[in-house]
């Protein structure tokens, strides 16, 4: 099979891994949500969001491959392109399967020598956060994903797996839903040590923040932000955001100890 000389990416996270693995040369066409590279290839078209793409823009690019994903576009839109060019649709909800599309990714790119070494790097901070972990019990975590209404992640999500192997429990995990809506009052019930707020989908900010801890909701539980992208973007992303979870959920845990 070719490497796709036209590419067009409608998820953020593999716009990022595109232009890591040396083809940003061949990328013409993304979402207005692709914020990495913060220096974008020059004449790369905006197609609109991952919801609600132009795709006519999109077909006037004329690509010959389309990057998706099955959670952040909707499923009729990449019905139609794949009716008219080849399209790589990867959705990954674990790590590990993270890993392997990006693995794969590479391949169709023909960069398979440029991402050994950022495999390399996500299994060894797979490892270290492991290591870290055999000696604290895991931080119980409330992940917001959402706010009007109040919503989580259950346990069949790629931001629950990050969570898990970088030394948090999901409060969440069990929830009928893969993104539940969720009772600020009955997530409390469950016993929660952090309480994050992630920069999206809902971009929390200080004053979130600030309102959920006068609240006094969550008691004396640590209210954080985060960045979004380091829980919930796979791909090259994960070659350095997976030790910043891990580094983040170390450093909740030493608080939590510190004010027991």
């Amino acid at each position: 099979m070719n490497s796709p000389r036209r590419i067009v990416s409608l998820v953020p996270s593999s716009t990022e891994s595109v232009c890591a693995l040396g083809a940003g040369d061949r990328l013409v066409g993304c979402t207005r949500y692709c914020t990495e590279p913060a220096v974008m290839p020059v004449d790369v078209v905006r197609v609109g969001g991952t919801k609600n793409p132009s795709l006519e823009a999109i077909a006037r690019l004329e690509p010959d491959l389309v990057l998706a994903n099955a959670e952040e576009n909707r499923l009729e839109d990449i019905d139609w392109l794949q009716r008219r060019t080849d399209v790589l649709v990867q959705t990954p909800r674990t790590v590990p399967e993270a890993a392997d599309a990006l693995r794969s990714l590479a391949s169709r790119l023909g960069g398979t020598n440029t991402v050994a070494p950022l495999l390399l790097r996500i299994e060894a901070q797979l490892t270290a956060a492991e290591v870290e972990s055999l000696d604290r019990p895991p931080l119980r975590v409330f992940y917001a994903i959402w706010k009007k209404p109040w919503m989580s992640i259950g346990s069949d999500t790629f931001v629950h797996d990050v969570l898990r192997r970088c030394g948090a429990e999901n409060v969440c995990a069990d929830a009928a839903a893969r993104y539940p809506e969720v009772s600020l009052a009955e997530v409390c019930e469950a016993g929660v040590d952090a309480v994050l707020l992630p920069s999206e989908p809902w971009e929390f900010g200080a004053r979130d923040r600030e309102e959920l801890a006068a609240s006094g909701t969550f008691g004396d539980a640590a209210i954080a932000l985060c960045d979004g992208r380091d829980f919930c973007w796979h791909g090259v992303r994960m070659a350095n955001g997976l030790g910043r979870v891990t580094d983040l959920v170390g450093m909740l845990q030493r608080a939590r100890r510190g004010r027991g």
